[in-house]
């Protein structure tokens, strides 16, 4: 636990080979990072442009495209949750994420089968089993969870997806008969990479609809206190120049709640050394600027589906590039 009295944990959003045998491991023995997180895009930047999966690559010709994916992803899923088991044993978080070939996202019973499958030929109890906020989605999270198969759903921007998500979970858990461990994972700073051009150029403040947007959902959850789930900030890498480098980690510390970041933000943070928790935000704001955004002809339902259509097609795209590299 990074911030132990808050149970607030930080996760590396980073799979490589080459860093998982060593600055992974330096980050873990730090205290620093209490968990990992992979996604499509991730992997595809690690496989094409990292020399250390040359050598296994070679060695899977005769496979098809996808075979040879999960071959390596599941190697680097399975060697990050040897590195994290020790912090798995003492209850100290310990989990790593590999997501399911997202072009299964509207099919329930295929998503089902991969995550067994994957979750299965792993073979560690440490893995979270990634799945899209879909329709079909919820129904898959269900049934992992029924199989006692720990769950990241991923691609949350409302509100609505994540109640659907927590009673997924819920659902699932009553099935199971015992706890399940499960995050709900917030996307952040895309949303404001969406609407800060039109915000500024209307004189409401930039940087802050994202934070706002989280804080509505993390209440959401926390409301539902539902065994195991916690919320999870996703997408909290900046690219506004103008911001701190952990700018969205410090505005979303919450109490019993995750944050997953690119390994150069955590280090920002890290070297910051704040522990002040920043949610909840008072509803009254939240729904100041929101009415603002409202005012300037922005419908922030339109703003965040279009979200949660780019995510998925940016997953699909990822993975078929590494398919067509492959």
């Amino acid at each position: 636990m990074y911030i132990e009295d808050l149970k607030f944990s930080l996760w590396a959003d980073f799979i490589e080979r080459d860093y998982l045998d060593k600055e992974f491991k330096e980050l873990i023995e730090a205290g620093i990072i209490n968990g990992a997180t992979s996604n499509p895009a991730i992997f595809k930047n690690a496989i094409l442009n990292s020399p250390a999966y040359k050598a296994q690559l070679q060695s899977l010709e005769e496979l098809s495209a996808k075979e040879k994916y999960e071959a390596v992803a599941i190697y680097d899923i399975q060697k990050a949750a040897d590195i994290l088991q020790a912090l798995y044993e003492k209850g100290d978080d310990g989990y790593v994420s590999i997501e399911v070939d997202p072009f299964l996202c509207d099919d329930t019973n295929a998503t089902v089968a991969e995550g067994k499958r994957l979750f299965q030929a792993i073979g560690r109890q440490n893995v979270m089993i990634k799945v899209p906020a879909t329709q079909a989605g919820y129904g898959a999270m269900k049934e992992l969870t029924a199989a006692g198969i720990p769950v990241n759903a991923t691609l949350i921007f409302k509100k609505s997806q994540a109640i659907y998500c927590a009673q997924a979970f819920e659902e699932g858990m009553k099935i199971h008969g015992k706890s399940v461990d499960t995050v709900i994972s917030i996307f952040v700073s895309r949303i404001d990479r969406a609407l800060d051009v039109f915000l500024q150029e209307n004189g409401i403040p930039t940087a802050l609809t994202g934070i706002y947007n989280s804080s509505v959902i993390y209440e959401e959850i926390q409301s539902m206190n539902v065994d195991g789930c916690r919320a999870l900030f996703a997408s909290t890498g900046v690219k506004d120049d103008s911001l701190e480098p952990y700018y969205y980690i410090e505005k979303l510390l919450a109490y019993n709640s995750v944050n997953t970041a690119p390994v150069d933000t955590i280090k920002a943070f890290h070297a910051h050394a704040t522990h002040t928790k920043a949610l909840p935000i008072d509803k009254k704001i939240i729904n100041e600027h929101f009415t603002k955004i409202e005012a300037i002809g922005i419908t922030m339902d339109e703003v965040l589906q279009k979200q949660i259509d780019d995510g998925l097609e940016a997953f699909k795209n990822a993975f078929q590039e590494i398919l067509e590299s492959l």
